[in-house]
């Protein structure tokens, strides 16, 4: 309860609050002695805040903090900001995928038989393999899926090591 008095009278202090609060506050004030004393010393206590000045810091605040912090050791960056283990295994991924349609690929290969004792034959008979199973729409929107985010990796690294080369030109000029 108290609580609640003293943020109405807060509120009627400052001007914040609604005309039905402020009168309700009014009348407790005529009639209330605790209200009356609570209300006084809000208002002392208002008074002496709005009259307070605020304190400066001194001219020398920023140039000490800074020094303050240059005598701590910062830690270097990181150059490896990804694990090494989720690149294995992405490029895992990558090589068992290309490996796995590499050996679909031989299988789906009808040698020809060629008279002679040869371990292996000849030529394959491409006109034997069946191309459209090896080349249906699907395998080659995800072929080209896959060269196109390539690319655009490829294209990220060539901008951002000439990125960085602009920085470390721009870096030495200033240091001259």
């Amino acid at each position: 309860m108290e609580q609640e008095m003293e943020k109405m009278i807060w509120e009627y202090i400052d001007g914040l609050c609604s005309p039905s609060v402020k009168e309700m506050v009014s009348r407790h004030l005529a009639e209330d002695p605790e209200w009356k004393m609570k209300y006084n010393e809000l208002k002392t206590i208002h008074h002496l805040l709005q009259n307070e000045e605020l304190e400066m810091p001194s001219l020398r605040f920023t140039k000490n903090v800074m020094e303050e912090i240059a005598r701590y050791q910062v830690a270097p960056a990181t150059r490896n900001y990804v694990n090494k283990n989720i690149i294995r295994g992405i490029t895992a991924f990558f090589l068992i995928m290309i490996g796995g349609l590499f050996i679909y690929f031989i299988g789906q290969i009808h040698w020809s038989s060629s008279p002679s004792n040869h371990m292996f034959p000849s030529s394959p008979d491409a006109g034997k393999m069946n191309w459209n199973k090896l080349l249906n729409n699907s395998y080659i929107n995800i072929l080209m899926g896959i060269s196109a985010m390539l690319g655009l990796v490829l294209i990220d690294r060539y901008m951002r090591a000439k990125k960085n080369e602009q920085l470390t030109g721009t870096d030495s000029k200033l240091n001259s």
